[in-house]
């Protein structure tokens, strides 16, 4: 049995389950199968933080959970991936409507992508919906504008170097880092040799530990973690 029904990749946002769009929230509804990524550790501990979402949207029951290990070396999540991809392509040839989740929005820097990607490759249809990403929600978050009239913004992954930093805001760019903990060290001597540039700093944001500074005492010796990100402005 065949169905019409494309393969959706729907963005759940950076947290907040109300930060989903209503297009995924529909999405999600009609879903007869939502495979939800978790993230797990070297010490075999799982988590996820869209999970979370999900089980607090009341979508618990359809959830099928791939579990992705944290490490720089690949191989194992592409496994999950390619388990994901022949699944998805499996169940919807029986009809069933199914669901690819991600953080954020899954056309920035989601690693889900693979997936997507493969089955377009196929030539089975796919959709993808999106989301409110961890860098918009953030300026929110501190009542900032990002940008306005002619500035210019750039996104960048935590694969950053102190020169490239200077290089950017000297050129009147607002910079985004995503990735924050990659970076640490570079970010730090930024602040350091350019006090005067505004660092906005945030981690969590759309959970019960999200947190904002702006403190250039307190953020030239935080140490960032995973779910981190940077706007500098000039």
């Amino acid at each position: 049995m065949t169905t019409s029904h494309p393969i959706r990749f729907v963005s759940l946002g950076p947290g907040e389950p109300d930060l989903i769009t209503l297009k995924g929230f529909k999405a999600l509804q009609t879903a007869d199968c939502i495979f939800c990524p978790a993230t797990m550790t070297r010490d075999g501990k799982s988590s996820s933080r869209a999970l979370s979402i999900l089980d607090t949207l009341g979508f618990s029951d359809t959830v099928q959970c791939f579990r992705l290990p944290m490490d720089k070396d690949r191989t194992q999540a592409l496994k999950a991936y390619e388990a994901v991809y022949e699944s998805s392509k499996t169940l919807r040839a029986e009809g069933k409507n199914i669901v690819i989740v991600a953080e954020g929005d899954a056309g920035l820097y989601s690693s889900i992508h693979y997936i997507y990607d493969k089955l377009r490759e196929d030539g089975i249809p796919v959709e993808q919906i999106a989301g409110i990403p961890a860098f918009i929600a953030s300026g929110a978050m501190a009542g900032m504008h990002i940008v306005s009239r002619e500035e210019r913004l750039i996104i960048l992954p935590g694969l950053v170097t102190t020169k490239e930093l200077e290089n950017y805001l000297k050129q009147q760019t607002v910079v985004v880092i995503m990735k924050l903990s990659q970076c640490v060290e570079e970010v730090h001597q930024c602040i350091n040799s350019h006090p005067e540039y505004q660092y906005h700093y945030f981690e969590n944001v759309g959970t019960e530990k999200e947190y904002y500074s702006c403190s250039n005492e307190e953020l030239r010796e935080k140490r960032f973690p995973y779910f981190s990100v940077m706007i500098i402005r000039f």
